[in-house]
């Protein structure tokens, strides 16, 4: 069951209008790290989840926090347009260069699809996508992802926070920018938790039998650049931070196997192949009067 009340978790007001801005405010609404995403992600994670308890009920508290996020940026992105010019004549911008940036810099559909507000987009105005959310039911590869997310996310709102003199949007990004903080220590002391419980291992999945693995190469480092610092990581030699073997270096691959030949898929395809050309008729012909679809 959701419910929603109808009260913010913190003030998103803008001290004047700017449709440049609220565009840019679109990316963290709506672009692939966006409030939208980690709202959608850490709902679908609980509703794939396979055990109850603390872990389901973290992803169910965040996610609905992160909901309330999502209506703060659409509830801000809409005051910034909200005195925003209906347009501005031709002669005007072609005679202010000034002008004419400003109106490049806008998103035209926030007023003409959406009547000067806020739309699932990013700050290019290519929608949303299910795609960016992961959700795979293993916990621990995917509060690995929600940390990334985070990551991304507070990068971006801390870019944006510069990009604006504004004192009532800054205040509204400060609190997205602490909460981001807080997210990402969640996540990472929930992987911790999960490792130190055995709930799930590195490398996930932790229950795929590792003897299974090619062994020469599943702790090896092969440099396949001609850069040669990266020799000098803690990932080219030393234990390995899963604790279950040693790192190797290797100066480029030792071997190499040939190329298979070019397939030679059904004639009906039309592929180009060097079979001549009236062979594959031939063949295809054949194949339908044999009924061989």
């Amino acid at each position: 069951m959701f419910f929603h009340r109808q009260q913010m978790q913190h003030t998103a007001s803008p001290d004047k209008p700017d449709a440049v801005y609220a565009r840019k405010l679109q990316e963290v609404l709506g672009g692939q790290y966006g409030e939208i995403t980690v709202a959608m992600q850490y709902g679908f994670q609980a509703w794939n989840a396979h055990i109850p308890g603390k872990y389901r009920d973290l992803l169910y508290g965040i996610g609905a926090e992160e909901f309330g996020h999502v209506e703060m940026l659409a509830v801000m992105i809409g005051q910034l347009l909200e005195k925003a010019p209906l347009g501005i004549t031709t002669e005007a911008v072609q005679d202010d260069p000034t002008v004419a940036a400003v109106v490049g810099g806008t998103d035209v559909q926030a007023a003409i699809v959406a009547g000067a507000g806020s739309r699932p987009v990013d700050s290019n105005g290519n929608p949303w996508q299910g795609s960016y959310v992961t959700a795979s039911g293993n916990l621990l590869a995917d509060f690995m992802s929600n940390a990334n997310a985070e990551m991304q996310g507070r990068l971006q709102v801390a870019r944006l926070y510069h990009m604006t003199d504004d004192a009532g949007v800054r205040d509204l990004l400060a609190f997205l920018l602490a909460r981001d903080t807080m997210h990402q220590n969640q996540w990472l002391a929930a992987v911790a938790e999960l490792r130190e419980e055995g709930v799930e291992d590195v490398p996930v999945p932790s229950n795929f039998p590792q003897q299974k693995e090619d062994q020469d190469v599943h702790y090896q480092y092969i440099n396949f650049s001609d850069g040669e610092a990266a020799s000098t990581g803690s990932w080219a030699s030393g234990p390995t931070p899963d604790g279950k073997g040693e790192f190797t270096y290797l100066d480029g691959p030792e071997s190499s196997v040939p190329m298979p030949p070019p397939t030679h898929p059904d004639a009906r395809f039309y592929g180009t192949t060097e079979v001549p050309n009236v062979v594959e008729k031939a063949a295809g012909a054949m194949q339908d009067k044999l009924h061989k679809e």
